[in-house]
């Protein structure tokens, strides 16, 4: 009788791609550094679980967006965290960052919910529930309504 495959949340690794090895992407901030952060978090919140991640900033736009910016994104298959460059700023509160970082962790270990064959949805009710969880959720949901014209052009 044959196993059942556990199911997972992350997919397949691929190899990084091929612009990824060219650029000098880093962790080290000019005011914050992402990898002390997001050990800090991965033990607290995680126990250790998220291994072999890149967390670092991403590449700097020459414009600001007009309507919408985006703090994070993770591409779990390359196990790669970025965070938006603009958040690397003296103005940008540690507990703010720290919450930006700890969403984008969260979807590596929530799974996604598929609505049909093209579509899924990653902020689910698990996902919105473990995301209020964190401390300071409710003050940098606030921060962020309160400073998002920041951000914008």
């Amino acid at each position: 009788m044959a196993k059942k495959k556990k199911k997972t949340k992350r997919k397949l690794a691929h190899p990084k791609l091929p612009m990824q090895r060219h650029l000098n992407l880093r962790h080290e901030g000019t005011y914050f550094d992402l990898r002390a952060i997001f050990d800090n978090l991965n033990e607290r919140y995680f126990r250790g679980r998220l291994r072999r991640y890149k967390v670092i900033w991403g590449r700097r736009r020459k414009h600001r967006p007009r309507e919408h910016f985006i703090f994070g994104t993770i591409q779990e298959e390359d196990r790669v965290i970025r965070i938006n460059p603009a958040l690397d700023q003296p103005f940008v509160p540690l507990w703010f960052l720290r919450y930006v970082l700890y969403h984008e962790m969260l979807h590596s270990v929530v799974p996604d919910q598929t609505l049909s064959a093209n579509r899924r949805r990653v902020h689910t009710e698990e996902f919105n529930r473990r995301e209020r969880e964190f401390p300071y959720y409710r003050r940098a949901r606030r921060w962020e309504e309160e400073n998002l014209s920041r951000f914008l052009r």
